[in-house]
């Protein structure tokens, strides 16, 4: 602690980690690094994959390569931490850690978050303009896109970072999370955060909402396009190439906003560790396997990579 004209400011913070119990530490380690690990190989692959199948490069797996990169990059700013810390059995963290963490993080994540929205807007397109669709969604458009998520989560994040940091933190500094994480941290600050946390609410359920329904509204396009289709097997071709999207989306959205779409006052640590759980940790390790598995021409450029004499 550093001591300042009349307050003694925080310099370092004491994560709580995966769980309470010191008797379930040991479990949670070896069980959040084995699918760590596992989410990680299954994204690496995917970009690999991607890479180097040249039938493969197209927007939708442009952007799907794109995604398998933020998502391996959202786990290793939490996960690695906080296991490092619960084998080492100290959890602390310098409040300039704690900032870069939580800085990182939301870029990651409100960076996916409107990467999505532009996957929704591929596969409407797809649907809807098939004969103009290469034409229209150019790999220089596809860039553009990607760009415009990336320095839109920038934006994001460093507005919400100040809007958290900007408060004073004079003790505690025992953070109910397994890292650095806007509603936990939040709730430590020595003075009154309701416009604070007012702002961080309103910011993040208009960006949230925003992308979300232009999402909703590119599935209306997609929907009333599959519905017009007189051949099922048209119908069904359609409806393969959005469902790994949809469920991602579903689980994207329906994890995330438990947690960024409610006060800090009425942040619960347990409840929110496990919702941070499902969407920092379980969907970007289950996305490759739900695109994988869903994905012929994925699952064909993977046998190719990990089997390079099968045809």
């Amino acid at each position: 602690m550093a001591e300042t004209s009349n307050h003694t400011r925080v310099t370092w913070f004491i994560l709580r980690g995966f769980v309470d119990g010191p008797e379930l530490r040991v479990a949670a380690v070896l069980f959040f690094s084995f699918v760590y690990l596992f989410g990680l190989l299954g994204n690496v692959s995917i970009m690999v994959a991607v890479t180097r199948d040249s039938r493969l490069h197209t927007p939708m797996y442009f952007f799907l390569k794109n995604l398998s990169f933020l998502d391996a990059c959202c786990t290793s700013v939490t996960v690695p931490r906080a296991v490092v810390s619960g084998m080492a059995g100290s959890e602390e963290i310098s409040f300039p850690e704690c900032v870069a963490q939580l800085c990182l993080f939301l870029v990651l994540v409100s960076t996916e978050c409107f990467l999505l929205t532009a996957m929704a807007y591929d596969r409407c397109l797809a649907i809807q303009r098939p004969l103009l669709y290469g034409a229209t969604m150019s790999q220089r458009l596809c860039s553009k896109l990607v760009v415009t998520a990336w320095a839109s989560g920038a934006v994001y994040s460093a507005f919400h970072t100040a809007n958290t940091f900007s408060l004073p933190f004079c003790g505690p500094n025992v953070v109910e999370h397994f890292f650095c994480d806007i509603p936990a941290v939040m709730r430590l600050a020595c003075a009154d955060f309701r416009l604070h946390e007012l702002v961080h609410f309103t910011v993040s359920s208009c960006v949230m909402m925003s992308a979300f329904a232009l999402t909703v509204l590119s599935y209306v396009g997609i929907v009333s396009t599959v519905a017009r289709m007189t051949s099922v097997a048209g119908r069904w071709k359609a409806f393969s190439t959005c469902s790994s999207h949809l469920t991602t989306v579903v689980l994207f959205y329906g994890t995330g906003s438990s947690v960024y779409l409610r006060p800090a006052s009425q942040y619960r640590p347990a409840q929110a560790r496990l919702a941070s759980v499902f969407y920092s940790i379980c969907t970007p390790t289950l996305n490759p396997l739900i695109y994988c598995l869903r994905n012929r021409d994925m699952k064909v450029a993977l046998q190719r990579l990990y089997r390079p004499g099968q045809r």
